[in-house]
């Protein structure tokens, strides 16, 4: 089986896409990663010389272009389900889990990360709450076209099988 796990940045997709590829022993694949291998350069380099269109045409060939074992658990980047047919291919190829967290929850997280995440520069405290607060708003319905929904708060692996309903 493949499973996608999609969801704002910072609300644990490749975090928990290991520990749960780990627990049923499948492959695991972070697009982002693959993303990065293809294209030379960091996202951030990518977005910056390239601009959002490109990257999102480029992101949309490794989603739908990489070789995926019979058995894995695939982590995508935050904006990958909301642009083209993105969550539609999910689906049919897959099972999809909505990892759902809170906009304050979100931002707390992102807050104390030390990935350097370029939209998020200079934004801080209500700034940073508000500004995830409206990308949600634009993205949530999105997401909310994953088969599966759990949410975030006290994740465990345990959590991310009943939802996904993997027979243990």
């Amino acid at each position: 089986m493949k499973y996608f796990l999609v969801g704002f940045m910072g609300c644990g997709k490749t975090t928990w896409s290991r520990k749960l590829a780990a627990k049923l022993g499948y492959e695991f694949i972070d697009l982002d990663h693959v993303l990065e291998e293809k294209a030379g350069m960091s996202i951030a380099e990518y977005f910056s010389s390239f601009g959002e269109d490109a990257f999102r045409k480029l992101e949309s060939e490794v989603l739908k272009q990489t070789e995926y074992p019979e058995n894995v658990v695939v982590s995508t980047g935050g904006g990958l389900p909301c642009f083209f047919d993105h969550m539609q291919w999910m689906n049919a190829n897959g099972k999809t889990l909505y990892i759902k967290l809170s906009p304050k929850t979100l931002a707390d997280r992102l807050a104390s990360s030390k990935t350097v995440r370029p939209v998020l520069q200079g934004k801080q405290g209500d700034e940073l709450v508000e500004f995830i607060t409206g990308k949600l708003a634009e993205r949530e319905s999105y997401y909310l076209q994953a088969s599966n929904l759990v949410e975030g708060i006290d994740m465990s692996v345990e959590k991310l099988e009943a939802a996904l309903a993997i027979e243990g």
